[in-house]
C-alpha cells in the first residue's frame, strides 16, 4: 500500500477538501483525486462522499481513517528514531495576533531556531478570527490568539491569562478619578479589534453595569492602541504587560479605583493526528516562553 496515498487520505479527512489538501501537499487536485481513486480501488470501498457542503467520510472511510492515522504515526516515530528530531526540516507556519507579536513572539522564535536550526519558520500576523479561518483551511500549523478554536481534530491549550486594566496617558484629561463604570463609559475607550474576545468581554462588562451608550474605538494593532492612548486619544483597555515600559517610565498610568475589564486569554490552537509530534513540541515551548514572559508559573 502506497504511504503517500494514505497521507493524502488522512489530510483530506482533516481538511475536508481535495483542493486544500492539494495545496497542503504541494501537488495538484487531479493528483489528489488520482491517489484516492487508487486507494479506493485497492481497498475495494468508497472512502468519501461529496456534496454541495464539501467532502465527508463514508462509514467505511471513518474506519479506514483510524488505521491510516495509526500507520502514519508509526512511520513518523520510525523516522524520528532513526534521525535526531531536533534536525527537523521543512516549514513551520505560525499565525499570531498582534498582542503576541509585540510581547513574546521574538523569544519564541529564538528558542525554536535554537532547538530546530534547520526549520524554516513563517510568521503571519492577523486577528483571532482570521487566524482561526486560516487554521481551518490548513494555511497555518499553529495559531496564537484569544479564542478556543471549536473544530474537529483541533487541540487548544491556554498558554496564559493576562490581566486587562484601564490605561491612560499620565497627566491627560483622562487621568483622574471616576465614580464608577458609568462615568468612565462616557469617555472614549480604545481596545482590540471589533468582535474579538477582548472587545466582546468589554461590551458584556459594560452592559452588565448598564452602560449602554459607549464610545469604543476598536483597533487591530497593539502598537497603534498604545500610541493612541499615549497621545491622549482615550482610555485604553489592554494588558499592562503590553505597555510595562511606558508604565515604568511614567508615561502611562493605570486607573486603579474602578472595576477592571475581564482578563485576556492567550490560546494556542493546532491540528492533532499522526505526524504532529513536532507541532506538539513547539506548543510546549510556546507555553514555557509565554509563562516566562509574564512571570507566571505553570
Amino acid at each position: 500500500m502506497n504511504i503517500k496515498f494514505l497521507e493524502t487520505f488522512v489530510w483530506i479527512a482533516r481538511l475536508k477538501s481535495f483542493r486544500l489538501t492539494a495545496e497542503k501537499l504541494f501537488t495538484t487536485q487531479a493528483s489528489v483525486s488520482s491517489r484516492i481513486a487508487a486507494l479506493e480501488q485497492e481497498l475495494d470501498t468508497k472512502l468519501f462522499m461529496r456534496d454541495s457542503k464539501g467532502v465527508m467520510l463514508t462509514p467505511e472511510g471513518q474506519r479506514v481513517l483510524e488505521y491510516a492515522e495509526h500507520m502514519m504515526d508509526t512511520l513518523h516515530h520510525l523516522k524520528a528514531a532513526i534521525k535526531d528530531p531536533h534536525q527537523a526540516r521543512g516549514r513551520l507556519r505560525i499565525g499570531a495576533m498582534d498582542t503576541v507579536i509585540h510581547t513574546w513572539l521574538s523569544p519564541l522564535v529564538t528558542r525554536l531556531t535554537q532547538c530546530y536550526p534547520e526549520l524554516e519558520i513563517e510568521i503571519t500576523a492577523d486577528t483571532a478570527r482570521n487566524l482561526s479561518e486560516q487554521l481551518e483551511k490548513g494555511y497555518q500549523d499553529i495559531i496564537l490568539q484569544t479564542d478556543m478554536t471549536r473544530l474537529d481534530s483541533v487541540r487548544n491549550l491556554l498558554l496564559d491569562r493576562y490581566p486587562v486594566q484601564w490605561v491612560v496617558a499620565t497627566g491627560s484629561e483622562f487621568d483622574r478619578a471616576y465614580a464608577g463604570l458609568g462615568e468612565l463609559g462616557d469617555e472614549r475607550i480604545v481596545t482590540f479589534s471589533r468582535n474579538s474576545r477582548p472587545h466582546q468581554d468589554l461590551l458584556n462588562m459594560l452592559h452588565s453595569a448598564e452602560v449602554l451608550t459607549t464610545r469604543i474605538n476598536c483597533v487591530n494593532s497593539a502598537s497603534a492602541i498604545t500610541r493612541l492612548v499615549r497621545d491622549g486619544f482615550g482610555i485604553g483597555a489592554l494588558p499592562p504587560l503590553l505597555v510595562r515600559s511606558e508604565l515604568a517610565a511614567g508615561v502611562l498610568s493605570v486607573l486603579e479605583d474602578v472595576p477592571q475589564p475581564p482578563p485576556m486569554d492567550i490560546v494556542a490552537s493546532w491540528r492533532t493526528g499522526s505526524g504532529m509530534t513536532l507541532i506538539d513540541e513547539v506548543v510546549e515551548i510556546a507555553h514555557e516562553v509565554a509563562l516566562g514572559f509574564s512571570g507566571h508559573r505553570p
